[in-house]
């Protein structure tokens, strides 16, 4: 089930309302979202290629899924929900850290989220569901690096500002791998 409705936030995650998912992302609203990142005991991270169907960023490569939260659904069974839908995965998902970010896509449409970011720990290969993802891949955190510098474009905006901003925490932090 697709979400439909968003949870408008401010800046301290307090919630505002709610509005429609693509009218948020028409007027760059803020609204509150989620991205999983599930690695495994090797510490390779689980990266999925977007469906080329999707309204926005179709066909890159992301993080292992994102969404948003429904009303009165926790960020954890928010992402393990997602994580089920997307994946065929489940795990024990642990919330890291949260930042905002805005960006604009070609088609006019604009992202503005306090999005929290969930780590979690799986050995399982993906069952995934080819409306929401059309490949995955296990990759190591710096050949993840390295290929976002050289091929920049074959990635989503909120994945490679996590990257940017926290590859020294996802590299150093082991709460990550079991």
């Amino acid at each position: 089930m697709k979400e439909e409705v968003v949870i408008l936030v401010d800046s301290e995650d307090k919630v505002l309302g709610t509005m429609p998912k693509l009218e948020a992302h028409e007027k760059g609203i803020l609204h509150r979202a989620f991205s999983v990142f599930l690695f495994n005991s090797k510490k390779e991270l689980l990266l999925q290629r977007r469906a080329e169907n999707k309204y926005h960023s179709p066909g890159l490569w992301t993080n292992t899924c994102c969404s948003h939260q429904r009303l009165n659904e926790s960020t954890i069974e928010a992402g393990n929900r997602r994580l089920m839908e997307e994946m065929g995965i489940t795990s024990d998902l642990k919330r890291v850290f949260t930042f905002k970010y805005k960006t604009e896509f070609d088609n006019g449409l604009i992202e503005h989220e306090l999005d929290h970011v969930l780590f979690g720990y799986s050995n399982d290969s993906p069952n995934i569901n080819l409306a929401e993802v059309s490949a995955w891949k296990w990759l190591d955190v710096k050949s993840i690096e390295n290929d976002i510098i050289v091929n920049p474009n074959l990635y989503t905006t909120w994945f490679k500002i996590i990257f940017d901003r926290f590859s020294d925490y996802i590299k150093k932090n082991e709460s990550y791998s079991k």
